[in-house]
């Protein structure tokens, strides 16, 4: 499936959380701006306290509450919206994605116009012209694949391409790894549809100067004219100290554009081009509605070569060495990046390539454009940086898979390094500076010197080869003493970066973090120029105030208000020496996590969540596009209940259970997709079962949290019990007393039962002595009592490796519906009485194999939380997929598979993908000679009971509905699913039957 393709347009379905009926009152203070807007804008305006915590926070270290949010639907909304609000005396702030990292996206008191939730089409590509028009919200990757069939890109790539818009990053004047090849966003940002601060629209172009068309705009008596003739006056009343203050490299964005607003075009002529000036601005001079960018071919192929260095400052020497060759990129890591990735679930695979003892890592990578022969291209750095220089080994990688896993190594660096244990973290603050890069070695070791004077280390990663390190100094920022040493380090490296010809921003912009120290930057005469231009733009000072620019005082230029006034990167701080948290006293274990609330406080806001070309998180957000329904949309909630920010009852409130935990389906894709590793279904449990032990739960929740009884009755009483929901009136009457959905088809249940089956065939037929290995088959629900083939296919395929099965007739269910239902007291004792009875088989070595992976993966992540002592962990460690079980021990490498041929798509089980066990089964599949297309797919949207809920079918269906259109786009004919749900949500499909287990795709190969 393209990525732009991977949100699914609902088709009627609502998918949105105000879909669940709840009230949500705008707060006092801005009720009357809310109503006004409502009266004026098509799309949503929020103005609710849960609105306000969802957009206090974005990538940075900063929180600020905003007065509400309005999501535009067209450039119309955002006229009528900054009109409205600017009458209303309330400031504005355009934002993306919201994964800035100097808190250019929070802003307090501003209305936030947040274009990413409705404007992201892609207007127009012109391959010929090698240009793109396209609306703010656009996602980079989702532009990217637009132009992948005309071989084209937008060249700027941050490292949050896959979620970040186009529009943020011309905010930020972005770049990426590749800015030696093709520089930063201003270098592509060609023309701007803008709302200015009086709410007209103006389009930004290259206008000849003192030509028809600029005398034709500078003759109208409107802001635009104000603004052009303000512009040109200023740079040419501030040439000189434009050419001094400037510095000359490829990445500088602080401040604002003057230095690239007036040049020379390619006809030779002077023109001036306002879209240069909004790039980097940071929304504090307009709102962008659509922007024109030009492209760059994309390179048929790339390498890359990996130098290893046991010293910092040795790699940082070899970086002008390396800018020698016809490189595409280089990149630095650390060995702290190393390390964290080594601990985290989603990137230990990745770190397996890199040598012992690498201190840094410089990593070249090399383009088909630039390069002929990539294997003699490589050679030749080999021969300098390894044979004649400092890096003592070298890791090279030509295939793309080899490629793709290096980058998505160095991409995780910075939300990596914020999954440190503990409050003290390495916070961005001064992590964007950036120096000539034949400077970098010296200034690493003053660096050091700095944070040794205040007692702190660093990790050091990101863009050598353009002079821009990430430096993140390690601190405390929850107390005085690492606030203030946040502040002194920073006017120590900007003292620094100035003595080494560089800038204090050269990618992630001024905001709150920066543009207190602008003025050190461009001294009194380009300050006082830079004011003056913002007050041009915006009289009031309305549009995002107090970033890039500030004012001294209310007597300085701009309102006679407090508005604008003054900027101190230590206030608005997302923590603070003020911040506390409640720590419950918690059902499950979360000492590895550091404690329930230092879990919640991992998610640093860098929006990882919010992708959605890959992985499984967040499949709610992919449905609905709600900032509401992504990990960090929840974890903000939570963080704001567990700090005070939330009424202490807030949490038990109605709303809270069912729009922040109720509409997360338990995936657990977070807990290895999201960086830090912010669990939200673990989470969620503790949260549920708090509320449980506070508020009691209602019938449905029990009786789902118990469907082993129902399901054991239900099988009991078939035929009878199948017949029952289809009487007249039946569904009807279940939705309106159990809230079960009456669309959704019901599972049916078997009078004979896996277990019965076994029994009747005479139990085990692998003997004790002739067998390979011993195996207990765990009867799960689903499997013993609705749909006993996949188990009986395990039977029979296990035996047919020479494994002798048995099926335990003294277990109970798994616990794994009663833990999504957060009845942690029922998993605990079903927990015990499983491990009780299984214990003595795993003592005498064997193994517990499960159909169902929810199951599988309840005992070997979910039992460790709520069970200690020797025999949990044993059986625990005792615990397979019944495909990874084949898969770890090559059993199947025994049997003699003779597959009817076809290829088939694979769905993984997303509790799989997140414990890195979901590839046993392709594996096995293709070694049984089946061509196997594994899906790159997230949750099915079933998710146990989720489906079957009335409030969450529609969501349901539209998670679904992207499963079902990978499914359709797969080459392969037909599509096999390990989990019982996900085999349910792909059965429903019209015209489909439900799809087998891939242990019956393995029974259908036996020969």
């Amino acid at each position: 499936m393209a990525v732009e393709d991977r949100f699914y347009e609902p088709d009627g379905l609502d998918t949105s959380a105000a879909a669940l009926g709840h009230e949500r009152p705008d707060v006092a203070e801005y009720r009357e701006l809310a109503a006004a807007l409502r009266d004026r804008v098509d799309g949503e305006v929020e103005f609710d306290e849960y609105a306000q915590v969802l957009y206090a926070t974005d990538g940075s270290i900063y929180q600020a509450k905003p007065a509400g949010v309005v999501c535009p639907r067209d450039r119309d909304d955002v006229r009528a919206a900054v009109e409205v609000a600017t009458d209303h005396g309330v400031p504005v702030m355009p934002r993306g994605t919201g994964s800035s990292l100097a808190g250019q996206s929070v802003g307090p008191g501003c209305v936030v116009l947040d274009v990413s939730r409705h404007m992201d089409d892609i207007v127009d590509v012109d391959p010929d012209a090698k240009r793109a028009t396209v609306q703010p919200g656009v996602v980079q990757d989702h532009l990217d694949a637009r132009l992948d069939e005309h071989g084209l890109k937008f060249a700027p790539d941050p490292a949050s391409s896959n979620r970040a818009s186009v529009g943020g990053g011309i905010g930020n004047n972005s770049t990426g790894a590749h800015s030696v090849r093709y520089g930063i966003t201003d270098a592509y940002t060609e023309e701007l549809d803008v709302v200015l601060s009086d709410g007209s629209l103006v389009h930004t172009r290259e206008v000849v100067l003192d030509s028809p068309e600029y005398d034709e705009i500078v003759a109208k008596d409107d802001l635009e004219a104000r603004i052009y003739e303000t512009v040109r006056g200023l740079v040419e009343e501030h040439e000189a100290a434009i050419d001094e203050k400037y510095p000359s490299l490829k990445r500088s964005v602080s401040g604002y554009n003057l230095h690239k607003v007036i040049y020379e075009n390619d006809d030779g002529e002077e023109v001036i081009n306002l879209s240069k000036l909004f790039v980097g601005a940071e929304g504090t001079l307009g709102v962008i509605v659509e922007a024109t960018v030009s492209l760059v071919t994309v390179p048929d192929s790339t390498a890359l070569a990996l130098y290893c260095f046991d010293d910092l400052v040795d790699a940082m020497k070899a970086v002008p060495e390396a800018l020698e060759f016809d490189v595409s990129a280089v990149e630095l890591m650390d060995d702290e990046v190393f390390r964290l990735a080594a601990e985290s679930d989603g990137y230990a695979e990745y770190v397996d390539v890199i040598p012992e003892g690498t201190a840094a890592a410089l990593m070249l990578e090399f383009d088909s454009e630039l390069v002929d022969d990539f294997e003699e291209a490589i050679g030749e750095t080999n021969d300098f940086f390894v044979d004649e220089g400092d890096a003592f080994d070298v890791v090279e990688a030509y295939t793309e898979e080899a490629q793709d896993d290096i980058w998505k190594l160095r991409k995780a660096a910075i939300p990596l390094l914020m999954s440190l244990e503990g409050d003290p973290k390495p916070y961005p603050f001064i992590e964007d500076a950036t120096v000539p890069p034949e400077e970098l070695a010296e200034y690493v070791t003053k660096f050091e010197d700095v944070l040794e004077d205040h007692g702190t280390s660093a990790a050091y990663f990101a863009h050598a080869g353009s002079g821009t390190l990430h430096i993140r100094p390690i601190l405390n920022l929850k107390d005085t003493e690492g606030i203030e040493a946040m502040h002194s380090i920073t006017e120590d490296v900007t003292d620094l970066v100035l003595e080494h010809h560089g800038a204090f921003s050269g990618e992630h912009g001024d905001g709150m973090a920066r543009t207190e120290f602008n003025p050190k930057m461009y001294g009194p005469d380009l300050w006082g120029a830079f004011k003056e231009l913002k007050t041009a733009f915006d009289p009031e000072w309305l549009l995002h105030p107090g970033n890039v620019v500030y004012r001294d005082g209310p007597e300085d230029v701009g309102p006679d208000t407090e508005r604008g006034v003054g900027a101190d990167m230590r206030e608005n701080l997302r923590y603070g020496a003020e911040y506390q948290s409640v720590e419950p006293q918690a059902a499950l274990d979360f000492e590895d996590e550091g404690g329930f609330s230092h879990l919640v406080e991992l998610c640093n806001g860098c929006g990882t969540c919010r992708q959605t070309d890959s992985d499984v998180m967040c499949p709610t957000y992919r449905a609905s596009q709600e900032e509401m329904q992504t990990t960090r949309g929840r974890a903000n909630m939570l963080r704001a209940a567990i700090s005070g920010e939330l009424d202490e009852d807030e949490i038990h409130s109605d709303r809270f259970q069912e729009e922040v935990l109720g509409l997360c389906v338990g995936c657990k894709g977070c807990k290895s997709d999201c960086p830090t590793g912010v669990d939200l279904a673990k989470l969620k449990a503790e949260v549920k079962h708090q509320h449980h032990e506070e508020e009691g739960a209602g019938l449905r929740e029990k009786a789902f949290a118990d469907i082993e009884t129902m399901s054991r009755v239900g099988s009991a009483l078939a035929p009878l019990s199948n017949w029952v929901p289809k009487l007249p009136g039946a569904r009807w009457a279940m939705e309106k007393t159990l809230g079960i959905a009456a669309e959704r088809e019901l599972p049916t249940f078997r009078r004979e039962t896996l277990t019965d089956w076994f029994e009747a065939r005479g139990g085990p037929q692998v003997s004790a002595a002739d067998a390979e290995d011993r195996v207990l088959l765990f009867p799960d629900t689903y499997t013993n009592y609705s749909y006993p083939e996949p188990g009986k296919a395990a039977v029979e395929v296990l035996e047919a490796a020479g494994i002798r099965v048995e099926i335990p007739d003294d277990v109970g269910p798994s616990g794994r519906a009663a833990f999504s239902m957060g009845f942690l007291d029922k998993v605990r004792e079903r927990a015990e009485h499983n491990v009780d009875a299984l214990a003595p088989y795993v003592e005498d070595g064997y193994s517990v194999v499960f159909v169902e992976p929810s199951d599988a993966v309840m005992f070997q992540d979910e039992y460790r939380d709520v069970l200690d002592g020797a025999d949990a962990e044993a059986v625990s460690a005792a615990a397979f997929g019944v495909l990874e079980y084949l898969d770890r021990k090559r059993l199947d490498e025994a049997v003699e598979w003779d597959a009817p041929g076809g290829a088939v798509a694979y769905h993984g089980h997303c509790n799989q993908k997140a414990t890195n066990k979901d590839h046993h089964a392709v594996g096995v599949l293709r070694r049984a000679g089946y061509e196997v297309d594994p899906l790159d797919s997230s949750c099915c949207g079933m998710a146990g009971s989720f489906g079957y809920e009335a409030e969450h079918y529609d969501l349901s269906q539209a998670i679904g509905r992207i499963l079902f259109r990978q499914v359709e786009e797969s080459d392969a004919p037909t599509v096999t699913a390990p989990g019982a749900s996900c085999r349910s949500q792909l059965g429903d499909r019209e015209g489909h039957d439900q799809p087998p287990h891939p242990v019956e795709k393995l029974a259908a190969a036996l020969g």
